[in-house]
């Protein structure tokens, strides 16, 4: 049976292979028993997939051959579509990257001398509405799925040729959960995908060298430390509720006192490995020398340094960056308050690929499109 004349999708749906990228083991393992193989394929293909990064199954040569064949019969290791893939003059480089629906979003590597961040969007455009924050002006349109969190760095590592992983002259060696979207929104796929990441025969980036940006869903916190372990950087931009209120809007529902005591209560968090509160820097906004002394008396008993980000202009913002001379006494006063913060250095700016500036043209279909559209997918053979 075929709905709404769609003979042409319905036929693609039947045929498509399945994608194995995104699999923990007990997925890939239950996949191997359906085919019929031996649960050690499962362990094989992990080694394969993730840890060399191959996408021929014909060149995972500690395989049987007939296995190989089998294996290129009912799955695939696709990468998601890079549709556009741009350089900066300062070495950095952003991908807009279509999945299997069509909709699209952005990652961004930033590169230092001997290492570098890939910084890792977790939905199709947010929720959050950050009036600073060129994704904010992008409503949301959906999660993306642990494949898709994880083909980000999958098409990062294949552009920087860095397989197998664990190699000692890797470039990319960290991971900031920093892009588009809220990873506390979407959990359970970005749960899924880290642990991939952090798994030694994976892809192999240690919890340490990983941090999750949250603007503050307070009552996921606690799970995120607990449960993945990895740096948190707060979105905190403010020093009072009134001003919090309008630049993250997220803090009419927590509010700046629940948002610390949860910080205060985020497992592992020490003066070795404190937590990062981003503040980006607005002209006239949030910059006085009072802002400031308040947020040192905010923070006070917290594992915390601070990440002063200089304002990146977009289109159609009312925001301007503080002046230079404005930030560095921001800093100073901050730092003779006992606090680390480190002025962040604006990368990518020329390519829109600067902080708070990543965005994509997908856009949530009309309700009717939806309903439309998972009726067609719920057709299969025998239907």
């Amino acid at each position: 049976m075929v709905l709404g004349g769609k003979t042409s999708y319905v036929s693609a749906m039947m045929t498509a292979l399945k994608n194995l990228i995104g699999l923990d083991r007990e997925e890939l393992a239950l996949e191997m028993a359906a085919i019929g193989e031996k649960p050690f394929r499962a362990k094989q293909l992990w080694h394969w997939i993730y840890h060399q990064g191959e996408t021929d199954f014909a060149k995972m040569t500690t395989l049987a051959k007939t296995a190989r064949v089998k294996l290129a019969e009912h799955y695939t290791l696709d990468r998601p579509e890079v549709s556009r893939e741009l350089t900066s003059t300062d070495r950095s480089r952003k991908w807009l990257l279509k999945f299997d629906d069509a909709n699209e979003a952005e990652c961004v590597f930033i590169p230092e001398e001997d290492r570098g961040a890939l910084c890792i969007s977790s939905q199709v455009g947010c929720t959050l509405n950050c009036t600073f924050c060129h994704t904010g002006t992008q409503k949301l349109v959906r999660n993306l799925t642990a494949r898709e969190v994880l083909g980000q760095l999958m098409v990062a590592r294949d552009s920087y040729a860095e397989w197998p992983s664990g190699r000692d002259d890797r470039l990319l060696t960290n991971i900031v959960m920093m892009g588009m979207g809220e990873p506390l929104f979407n959990f359970d796929n970005v749960a899924k995908a880290l642990k991939i990441v952090m798994d030694g025969d994976g892809l192999s980036i240690s919890k340490r060298r990983i941090t999750l940006s949250t603007s503050g869903v307070v009552p996921m916190m606690q799970r995120c430390g607990e449960e993945l372990g990895v740096n948190l950087a707060v979105s905190l931009h403010a020093c009072s509720d009134a001003l919090r209120d309008i630049l993250v809007p997220i803090n009419r529902k927590h509010p700046i006192r629940e948002l610390l005591a949860a910080c205060r209560a985020y497992p592992g968090a020490n003066n070795a490995r404190r937590i990062t509160f981003e503040y980006a820097m607005l002209k006239g906004v949030n910059d006085s020398d009072a802002d400031a002394h308040q947020l040192i008396r905010l923070v006070h008993g917290i594992p915390a340094k601070f990440n002063l980000i200089p304002f990146n202009p977009w289109p159609g913002t009312i925001y301007e960056c503080s002046k230079p001379s404005t930030i560095r006494r921001f800093a100073k006063i901050l730092n003779d308050g006992g606090l680390s913060a480190p002025v962040r250095q604006t990368r990518g700016s020329d390519i829109m690929a600067a902080c708070g500036q990543l965005k994509s043209d997908s856009q949530r279909a009309p309700r009717k499109s939806r309903e439309a559209s998972n009726t067609e997918i719920a057709v299969r053979p025998g239907a």
